[in-house]
């Protein structure tokens, strides 16, 4: 492809960010600086090989992908670390050009270190908040289940986001290998979530295929469905979310990192783009794949040729897919045209 002479800063392009895990939105200095300070030893991938050389299209791969994300995780000892995470998370966003970030969270996982799922809720309400002053970055909290463990756990969470629904959370997910646990299982926590008015953003379509995107679709009632990638393997499918205008998470340096794809070119943010489909580019969890946000753009425009205006829809369809409040959804579309609308800027300077 030619190189530009000039071009539109991506950065400066307003946008959303709806795919991030809260460990995996943590700097690198952060996590070694973390585990020095708490005595944690960290192995070579996440230190002088960082980023780490990850597939997960195996379990064995998998396995060595969640035991390298435990790790991260175990270094957020102190409430003061969770302060930290999410303002450096919003710093980055500041950075990338994001005006809203919706942050997924598992209270389960650090509910033993602060005192029960609500009271690690509130502190990650509290530190997102602080986080929100510090930088001008809105921050949304999207509560997500895990899906290796019970359908029941999902529902105790589902009614934990229900209490804070139009208090901070605003979304209700559903992560981790779609191989050890279908969708439909979890139909009823989002049924409490969907009548707290939370949206319903399931992963599905990464690691499996169509049938795990329609269980999205038809049993979870999606609003978003995280990564979807996957759909294009049944174009039926695909037009069935494009007109119900189900926004996939797109997150293109993740799939290539696990394997979902072989390399960037791969992708078929093309195919979706083109048919229809509202997409909103993500990073997953830059502390194991590297590239934030704006290298997603990036790719879009240098790898798989989205030109500016094509970019700017991107932006946009990551706003309307987000649980940001209208008046913000506003101006972050207002701020995409004017992007648009401005010159070129001599690329280098």
């Amino acid at each position: 492809m030619e190189t530009p002479t000039s071009a539109r800063r991506l950065d400066r392009l307003p946008k959303a960010h709806l795919h991030l895990h809260f460990t995996g939105s943590m700097r690198h200095p952060t996590l070694v600086e973390l585990a020095a300070e708490h005595g944690i030893h960290l192995p070579q991938a996440l230190v002088e090989e960082w980023p780490p050389r990850l597939r997960a299209t195996d379990e064995r791969g998998w396995f060595r992908f969640q035991r390298l994300y435990d790790i991260a995780r175990s270094v957020l000892r102190r409430p003061e670390d969770v302060y930290r995470l999410l303002r450096e998370a919003a710093e980055d966003e500041r950075a990338a050009g994001s005006g809203w970030l919706e942050i997924q969270v598992d209270p389960s996982g650090y509910a033993s270190l602060f005192d029960g799922l609500t009271a690690t809720l509130e502190l990650f309400l509290d530190a997102a908040r602080a986080a929100e002053r510090e930088t001008g970055v809105h921050v949304g909290l999207m509560v997500a289940a895990n899906r290796t463990r019970h359908p029941l756990d999902a529902k105790v969470l589902a009614r934990l986001a229900r209490q804070y629904a139009g208090r901070g959370v605003v979304s209700f997910g559903l992560n981790n290998d779609e191989r050890r646990g279908r969708a439909l299982e979890f139909e009823g926590a989002f049924r409490i979530a969907r009548r707290a008015g939370l949206l319903s953003a399931p992963h599905g379509g990464e690691l499996q295929g169509p049938r795990s995107v329609r269980e999205c679709l038809d049993v979870l009632d999606a609003d978003r469905i995280g990564h979807g990638v996957r759909a294009v393997e049944d174009p039926r499918l695909v037009e069935r979310i494009a007109e119900r205008g189900v926004t996939l998470e797109v997150c293109p340096t993740s799939n290539v990192g696990l394997g979902v794809y072989d390399d960037l070119g791969q992708l078929p943010l093309r195919t979706l783009f083109d048919a229809g489909v509202p997409v909103a580019l993500g990073t997953d969890d830059p502390l194991l794949f590297g590239p934030r946000l704006v290298e997603q753009y990036r790719i879009a425009r240098e790898v798989l040729g989205f030109s500016d205006p094509e970019l700017a829809e991107l932006a946009r369809m990551s706003v309307r897919g987000s649980g940001a409040p209208e008046s913000l959804r506003k101006e972050l579309l207002a701020g995409v045209d004017a992007w648009l609308a401005a010159d070129p800027e001599p690329v280098g300077d």
